[in-house]
């Protein structure tokens, strides 16, 4: 069933059932290389579990998951990282005692096992990375401070950065405004849109005034299914869709 595709993600017949409840049903779905797509739906629909089947955390019933034409169904959750897939979950994972600086360094991974991080000298170009992402995080001014005393919102930034430093060429991100004031959510949109410059990045949410500042593709997901898929214009119109969530 392996095809080689231009896509940088596909998806193709996956299913997971958990005691007979198929939680992710039969779905499709392809992702470009620099795409930023958003995964909306309501609670249940599947959308934390599609992103816990691509990055191995959940093992799939059936079904293939194709990341650069690489089979990724059978690999470890670590081996799924190094392929290039990066994972942010809903509570941020940050090292509080550790500075912003100290955070994004410890979280740069080319060529570190458990012993060359003992022995691990700074590079200019660990410098430059580091320099890169916390302006794309707003967080330069910031690199020396603790992590512990940063807002709700720039702990999430500092956790993207910590993702960002292992370069990934897909990000999935799972409600990363949750919480946030309104000015942090303005400020990740804008977070997101630069990012995906150079890689693609997924995001699950529920807050719509934050999906429109984004969504350029939308996916909706109903029952472990793909419900509608397209611009947002689109997917809003869509009286499937407007069922399924004035339904809830």
């Amino acid at each position: 069933m392996t095809t080689n595709t231009d896509y940088l993600l596909a998806i193709e017949d996956l299913t997971v059932s958990f005691d007979g409840f198929k939680a992710v049903d039969n779905l499709s779905l392809y992702v470009d290389k620099n795409e930023l797509r958003v995964v909306i739906g309501p609670n249940g629909a599947g959308k934390t579990t599609l992103l816990d089947l691509i990055c191995g955390k959940t093992k799939a019933s059936s079904g293939s998951i194709q990341f650069k034409n690489k089979q990724m169904t059978k690999l470890a959750e670590h081996q799924i990282t190094r392929a290039g897939i990066g994972r942010k979950f809903q509570t941020p994972s940050i090292y509080d005692t550790l500075s912003v600086y100290e955070n994004l360094e410890v979280s740069y991974s080319e060529g570190r096992g458990v012993f060359s991080s003992l022995f691990f000298k700074s590079t200019p170009k660990l410098e430059a990375l580091i320099a890169e992402v916390a302006a794309d995080i707003q967080l330069t001014h910031m690199l020396d401070s603790d992590a512990a005393i940063l807002s709700h919102g720039q702990k999430q930034w500092l956790e993207i950065g910590m993702l960002l430093m292992q370069e990934p060429e897909l990000l999935m991100l799972d409600e990363p405004v949750a919480g946030m004031s309104a000015k942090e959510r303005d400020e990740t949109a804008e977070l997101l849109n630069r990012i995906c410059k150079n890689r693609a990045v997924i995001v699950i949410e529920h807050d719509m005034e934050f999906v429109k500042k984004i969504a350029r593709k939308v996916t909706v997901l109903h029952q472990g299914k793909i419900l509608a898929e397209g611009p947002m214009e689109k997917v809003q119109a869509d009286e499937k869709v407007i069922e399924v969530y004035l339904g809830h």
